[in-house]
C-alpha cells in the first residue's frame, strides 16, 4: 500500500506547528514501515496551486499511488486515488482573524465534501468541521498529534547558560510560546500577572517567544525573545513558573502538551482544543478576565510534585507512533 504524502510544509514556509506535525507523522510512518510513504514536494519556484492540482495527480499516476494524504486543508481534487484532508482549525468560528482567509474557509467548507476522509487533531475541531461543512460524522476522524522528544522535564547542565543569554537567570516568569502573534493572547497573561501582584501575589514577568506581530504592543513586564530553537524552548519551558496557551482558537495546542512534558503548570482557555489535550493536567481559565488568569497563576504557584507527575504522564500519552498507527488504520479502511 503506497500512499503519497504532501510534505510541502517541510520545504516552504509554514507555521512551526504544522512543520512539526508533518515531520513527526511522516517520520513515524516511515520508521514503522507498515505504510509505504512517497514524499511529494514541489520544485523550487513552483506555483503551489498548480503543483497541487496538476503535478500531484500526475505523480500519483506515474508512481502508482493508492492516494494522496495532505497534512493541510488543500489537496488535489483530480486523480483516481483516495484523498485524505487535514483541517487544523477553523479560527473564524471563534472570532480569530489569523489564518481565516477565504481560501482556508473554502477548503474547510467544500474540501470535506470531496475528500474521502478528513483528519483533525482534536474532537473540538472535528465538531467545528462537521458543523461548518455539513459532512457526515463518519467522514471526520480524530488523530491526536504526538510530542517531539526535545521536550522533557529533565534539566540539563546548559540550562543556566540559555537562561543567562535570555536574561532570565533571576526572577519567576510566565512563558507564552509564540506569543508575539495576536491570536496567542499574551496580553491576557500580562493582565493576569498584574492582577496577581495587585492581590498580594508574587511579581511574575511575561516571556514571549517568536516573531512579534505589529498588532502586539510591547509593554512593561514583557520580555520578547524572538525566535528560539527547540532546545532553547525546552529550557524556557522547564524553568517557567507557568506556561500560558490562551488562544481562543487552536487546532491542537502543541505548546500546551510540550509544557506538560516539561512538568510545568499550563494555563489553557476553558473549553478549547488545548484544554481537551491537557485534560485534568491543565489549568482552565477565561483569558478575557484578568482575575480568572490570576487565579490560574496562583494555582500554578501552588503546584505539587504529584501535579507535576500528572502533567508528565498526560504528555506521555501523545506519541507519533500512536498518530501513525491511527493514520495506518484509516488508510487500511479506505483501501479495504
Amino acid at each position: 500500500m503506497r500512499v503519497g504524502f504532501d510534505v510541502s510544509p517541510l520545504h516552504r514556509p509554514h507555521p512551526r506547528g504544522v512543520v512539526r506535525v508533518v515531520a513527526g507523522l511522516v517520520e513515524a510512518l516511515e520508521r514503522r514501515g507498515k505504510l509505504e510513504v512517497a514524499r511529494l514536494a514541489p520544485e523550487p519556484g513552483a506555483h503551489s496551486a498548480h503543483w497541487r492540482q496538476v503535478e500531484l495527480p500526475r505523480a500519483e499516476s506515474r508512481l502508482g499511488l493508492a492516494g494522496i494524504h495532505s497534512c493541510l486543508s488543500a489537496f488535489p481534487l483530480r486523480g483516481a486515488g483516495k484523498r485524505v484532508q487535514t483541517i487544523h482549525e477553523l479560527p473564524w468560528l471563534h472570532g480569530v482573524v489569523e489564518n481565516a482567509g477565504w481560501r482556508h474557509r473554502l477548503w474547510a467548507r467544500l474540501g470535506p465534501r470531496r475528500a474521502d476522509l478528513v483528519l483533525t487533531a482534536t474532537e473540538s475541531t472535528a465538531r467545528d468541521v462537521r458543523a461548518y461543512s455539513g459532512v457526515d460524522a463518519r467522514r471526520v476522524r480524530v488523530v491526536p498529534w504526538g510530542l517531539d522528544s526535545a521536550f522533557s522535564a529533565s534539566a540539563e547542565a546548559e540550562d543556566q547558560d540559555v537562561l543567562a543569554r535570555r536574561g532570565l537567570r533571576r526572577g519567576a516568569y510566565v512563558l507564552c510560546p509564540g506569543g508575539g502573534r495576536a491570536k496567542k493572547r499574551s496580553d491576557a497573561a500580562l493582565h493576569g500577572a498584574i492582577e496577581l501582584a495587585r492581590c498580594g501575589g508574587p511579581s511574575l514577568a511575561v516571556v514571549v517567544t517568536g516573531p512579534l506581530d505589529p498588532s502586539v504592543v510591547s509593554a512593561g513586564g514583557v520580555s520578547f525573545t524572538g525566535e528560539v530553537s527547540d532546545a532553547e524552548l525546552a529550557v524556557l519551558y522547564r524553568h517557567a513558573t507557568a506556561v500560558a496557551v490562551l488562544s481562543r482558537s487552536e487546532g491542537f495546542g502543541l505548546p500546551a502538551l510540550e509544557a506538560c512534558a516539561a512538568g510545568v503548570s499550563v494555563l489553557v482557555t476553558r473549553g478549547s482544543a488545548q484544554a481537551e489535550v491537557t485534560g485534568t493536567a491543565g489549568i482552565p481559565v477565561d483569558p478575557d478576565h484578568a482575575d480568572s488568569v490570576a487565579h490560574g497563576l496562583a494555582r500554578a504557584l501552588a503546584s505539587t510534585d504529584r501535579d507535576r507527575e500528572s502533567r508528565v504522564a498526560r504528555a506521555a500519552e501523545f506519541t507519533w507512533d500512536r498518530s501513525a498507527a491511527l493514520v495506518e488504520a484509516a488508510w487500511s479502511e479506505l483501501l479495504a
